[in-house]
């Protein structure tokens, strides 16, 4: 046998290293929930405009992208806080009182500048404050957050003494011009997808973002190794906090007013579209891409609820359905793993 002849016919581990990286490339794919977040929302699309030709108009995909990126950017300062086991069910109260203050300031005649900034150092002071209760208290996530819901939401009424802020003074031009479109796509949106990449490189790329997964994945074993796991934490949910101030302006420039009922019950759409998109309540995990695209899959489902007639009142049911169902897959890809 000459040389050419066997070495035709010898295994080759070159030719099968391709073949093997493409399927242990598609285990790790397919395994992701991510993954089939993002099949769900492309098959409900699918159907839903079967169901109903209202559906996939300009109009109505415009809206429900639109209405995604409020949930969408609360979800993103959600993440890291769920990564460290952590959860903040203040979200929208912290929203609606950061809006409240923004509309106060502008009309009281403050630039524009300085309103913006006031309201993300108010947001992001209110979630250090909740991180500092929460690392140097050692008190439980979820009382110390339930505490701030209703503190942020009584202040809103407050500040407000109960009226709806219509006048933004001067800065009326550029307050709304943030809640509009640019290119005839909606600003928020650029924002949400800006927001996310630049979290997903934090989280991945930097020493922040690996020190918040370590704390994450064994927060006794981060602090053994020499973390600083209590400034950690108080910077996860000064992020969630900032990132409720960011929603805050573009929600209020889109609806061109402030009322103290801004951002009520947004923390269960919110933690709803984290944890579908396949952040773990038990920490350690997440993604900023699977809280962008759970949060589109939370508003798709409201929107073909709403136009195939579904009463309102149901839509509670299914986003808490979605939830448990989240959690269970979660519950089994865990115990896979386990054994």
């Amino acid at each position: 046998m000459d040389n050419e002849t066997a070495g035709a016919g010898a295994p080759s581990f070159l030719d099968d290293m391709p073949e093997s990286l493409d399927v242990a490339l598609w285990r790790r794919i397919l395994a992701r929930q991510e993954f089939w977040v993002t099949f769900a929302v492309i098959a409900l699309g699918v159907a839903v405009t079967f169901v109903t030709s209202r559906f996939a108009t300009t109009t109505n995909l415009g809206n429900v992208l639109q209405n995604f990126c409020y949930i969408g950017l609360m979800a993103i300062g959600m993440t890291p806080i769920l990564i460290t086991g952590g959860i903040d069910i203040s979200i929208g109260s912290i929203l609606g009182l950061c809006g409240v203050v923004l509309g106060l300031l502008l009309q009281a005649g403050w630039p524009f500048s300085a309103g913006l900034a006031a309201t993300l150092v108010l947001g992001a002071a209110l979630g250090a404050f909740n991180g500092a209760l929460i690392s140097y208290l050692r008190l439980p996530p979820f009382l110390v957050t339930l505490g701030m819901l209703s503190v942020a939401r009584s202040m809103a009424l407050v500040v407000s003494d109960g009226q709806v802020v219509y006048s933004f003074g001067g800065s009326e031009g550029a307050l709304f011009a943030i809640g509009g479109k640019l290119f005839g796509v909606p600003v928020v949106l650029y924002a949400t997808i800006l927001s996310a990449a630049l979290l997903q490189l934090a989280l991945t790329m930097t020493r922040w973002g690996r020190y918040v997964f370590a704390v994450g994945g064994n927060a006794r074993a981060a602090r053994l190794t020499g973390l600083s796991v209590r400034p950690i934490k108080v910077s996860v949910y000064a992020f969630g906090g900032f990132m409720a101030a960011v929603t805050s302006v573009f929600l209020v420039g889109w609806l061109g007013s402030v009322t103290n009922a801004l951002g009520q019950g947004d923390e269960l759409r919110v933690i709803a579209g984290t944890v579908i998109g396949g952040a773990s309540l038990a920490g350690g995990y997440g993604t900023a891409y699977g809280a962008v695209i759970g949060s589109l899959l939370i508003e798709e489902l409201r929107n073909a609820l709403l136009l195939a007639g579904v009463n309102p009142f149901w839509q509670g049911t299914f986003i808490g359905s979605v939830i448990v169902l989240a959690i269970i897959l979660q519950k089994i890809q865990v115990t896979e793993e386990e054994d």
